[in-house]
């Protein structure tokens, strides 16, 4: 179950600045040092070493995906980011099933009226912290209506975590 923090933006984008440089410079020193090592191995002297130059970044690219998920993921220095990828993550799961849950909302069904509540607030936050003011004012005028239409109904308002029972009860009220 994905739950909305509260964040400040600013720390949030340096942090992941940080994590990002700390990434790639890791994956850089990897591919030149596996490009190196599989040329100075395998490769002729003054011939075309290309395919192992490609070879390997390629096996960088592969140790670096094994690092992020086994070892960097849980680290202090990239939960901002991973926070930011889990909370984008959890956006797309109600995105993918979005037509469902305004249907579902116009019936004032409550578990839809709260998905959507979810959705806004967390796409609220993902703007805010990717500094993405373009659609914010649209955004806002919506969720100001659906919060008013869940206090009229005398729903609670604050859906900071994603249920993901929430969006399989959607999915099966569509199917009928």
């Amino acid at each position: 179950m994905f739950e909305i923090l509260p964040m400040n933006a600013e720390t949030f984008r340096r942090q992941t600045r940080r994590s990002t440089v700390i990434i790639a410079l890791i994956f850089l020193a990897l591919a030149m040092v596996l490009s190196t090592t599989a040329v100075a191995l395998f490769g002729e002297p003054g011939g075309d070493n290309l395919r192992f130059n490609v070879g390997g970044v390629f096996v960088a690219v592969l140790l670096m995906a094994a690092l992020m998920r086994g070892r960097f993921w849980n680290e202090a220095w990239m939960a901002p980011a991973v926070y930011g990828w889990r909370l984008k993550r959890s956006l797309m799961s109600v995105t993918n099933v979005m037509h469902q849950v305004t249907a579902a909302v116009e019936k004032q069904d409550p578990t839809a009226m709260k998905l959507l509540r979810f959705y806004h607030l967390g796409l609220s936050q993902m703007h805010e912290l990717d500094a993405n003011s373009s659609d914010h004012s649209q955004l806002t005028r919506e969720m100001d209506q659906h919060k008013a239409r869940m206090e009229a109904l005398g729903l609670d308002t604050e859906q900071t975590r994603l249920n993901p029972a929430w969006l399989e009860a959607v999915k099966q009220q569509a199917s009928h």
